[in-house]
């Protein structure tokens, strides 16, 4: 059997629960050695004693630089290299924009965008050395706007350019930027939502489910394999067929 991530080290971030546990399993049944963090420790923990192995784990908070930065050099120096880069910690806070307070629209900004803006930065340094780098971020639907949603929306619209960004600046080092822009995935941010939301949003896609964190936890594969060489500077929306118009 082929392992298309063997002896890459791939950083993970939000990686205690939904999209990125699912992507951190994913990524170790590959041949990916895994660095994982959160801001949850228990639920990180959970997670790299559920895959076994040299996982190395640490917490954090993506939006505050002096965590990125150790978080990296961490990273570094316990498997000497960083390959990959899954940029995956996010939240939301849903309010309509006239009654939207400072703080919502400052938290979701900074995690969401500042965060994965100091990832990158952080993780560039070894990237450069090794003159390689797999870096995937996490945009949404919701980047084509959303209702009750201008925070998010506005975070993950400037993830898009963040990440064309720099898979321009960084293409003279072997490095690519990619994003994933998922739809509606049954994450425990969606499980929050109130059945009858969740009956009018399948409404919406064309294939009549919701996504599964697995579904994105391919996509993150594809980007950082060997087949996507030649790929940077892209979005895929995996949605299910939501933003065709359908």
């Amino acid at each position: 059997m082929q392992h298309h991530l063997a002896d890459r080290v791939a950083w993970i971030t939000g990686a205690a629960s939904g999209i990125g546990a699912a992507t951190a399993k994913r990524f170790a049944a590959e041949g990916a050695k895994l660095a994982l963090t959160d801001i949850n420790p228990e639920a990180l923990d959970a997670i790299a004693a559920e895959i076994g192995g040299d996982v190395f784990t640490m917490t954090g908070d993506v939006s505050k630089k002096d965590d990125t930065v150790a978080a990296g050099r961490a990273i570094e120096e316990h498997f000497g290299k960083i390959d990959v880069l899954i940029c995956n910690a996010g939240i939301n806070r849903d309010t309509f924009a006239m009654k939207m307070s400072e703080d919502k629209w400052d938290l979701v900004l900074n995690i969401n965008l500042k965060g994965t803006f100091l990832c990158c930065q952080a993780a560039f340094p070894a990237m450069m050395r090794n003159k390689f780098g797999r870096i995937v971020t996490t945009a949404s639907v919701g980047a084509l706007g959303n209702p009750g949603q201008a925070n998010y929306s506005a975070s993950k619209a400037g993830v898009i350019g963040l990440t064309k960004t720099l898979a321009i600046e960084w293409a003279r080092y072997n490095i690519t930027a990619n994003c994933v822009a998922p739809g509606a995935t049954m994450t425990p941010m969606l499980a929050g939502v109130p059945d009858k939301v969740k009956d009018e949003m399948l409404k919406g896609i064309p294939l009549g489910r919701f996504g599964t964190p697995e579904d994105i936890a391919a996509a993150h594969l594809f980007f950082c394999s060997p087949d996507a060489g030649y790929v940077s500077g892209q979005v895929l929306f995996i949605d299910g067929g939501m933003t065709t118009g359908a």
